[in-house]
């Protein structure tokens, strides 16, 4: 592994999901990692047979306390953190009028303002060690924007900009930044982790309310497997020259190839107009 032989995994949101397998995947390994979730007592089961290589620890990425708290446990338990896993996350869907302010702000608390915390207080140790790999957890909403989940993708369309900025402010540094976007996986999130804001407003149900009632029905239904998504992180980690971008699922795959094409021919299509707004005499 470009890192080191023995690396040290700190993961975000272990509760369920990519979160809990890629804790298992990296332990069997024989690697080391730090599990962490709210309510610690749902991931300790994570560290049993492993006890002299897996930490679990309480983390609400929301509690900047927390996360000061956990990383200093993390870093004086094994003196480091190679990788940075910011699994924890929730989705939330609702159309953009009918969303509920305390709602929106408090996913954005989780899914960006949680991230970027455990980032500043990661980055000076890995800095100073000049390695790393920070992994964002995104999704193909960091791409695509779906009807019913426009504050969704606005935490993960500000996740993959903040990672496309850190990635050129560390790669100097050694410390390489991945964004992972999945599709749909069988993971919690259209279930027990997902919050719905069913439309009140007839205009929507054919937008918003049919997207939402497809994703509830979804549910344990997803082509996409946890354990082979945790294989292609670690995969990733393990690379050279690891992706700035890991898109997981045909659908993801999919859907975001479409989305890019579709964006540049646009672009394309209006590249005069756009370039007619400079001055006249500014040379190229």
């Amino acid at each position: 592994m470009p890192l080191n032989d023995n690396p040290v995994w700190f993961i975000t949101g272990c509760s369920t999901g990519f979160g809990r397998e890629l804790a298992q995947l990296v332990l069997k390994r024989g690697w080391r990692a730090v599990v962490t979730a709210r309510d610690v007592s749902r991931v300790q089961d994570l560290t049993r047979g492993y006890e002299d290589k897996a930490l679990a620890l309480s983390l609400d990425v929301t509690k900047r306390h927390d996360i000061e708290a956990a990383v200093k446990e993390a870093e004086a338990r094994f003196g480091a953190i190679d990788v940075l896993v910011n699994n924890a996350g929730y989705g939330y869907q609702a159309s953009i009028e009918e969303g509920d302010d305390a709602e929106i702000r408090a996913q954005f608390e989780t899914n960006v303002f949680g991230l970027a915390a455990m980032i500043r207080a990661v980055l000076p140790g890995m800095r100073a060690r000049r390695r790393g790999h920070i992994v964002n957890i995104s999704s193909q909403a960091g791409f695509i924007g779906y009807p019913g989940s426009g504050y969704y993708a606005a935490t993960k369309h500000a996740v993959e900009g903040l990672s496309d900025a850190l990635s050129k402010e560390v790669a100097p540094l050694g410390i390489k930044v991945t964004c992972v976007e999945p599709g749909p996986f069988r993971t919690d999130w259209a279930g027990r982790s997902l919050q719905q804001r069913r439309p009140k407003i007839a205009d929507y149900q054919d937008t918003v309310g049919a997207r939402l009632e497809t994703t509830a029905n979804y549910s344990g239904k997803q082509p996409g497997d946890p354990v082979r998504a945790a294989e292609a992180i670690i995969k990733a980690t393990e690379a050279s020259d690891p992706p700035k971008h890991l898109v997981l699922g045909a659908i993801a795959l999919d859907g975001v190839r479409d989305k890019l094409k579709e964006t540049l021919a646009e672009i394309e299509a209006w590249a005069e107009t756009s370039r007619g707004a400079d001055y006249p005499d500014i040379e190229r």
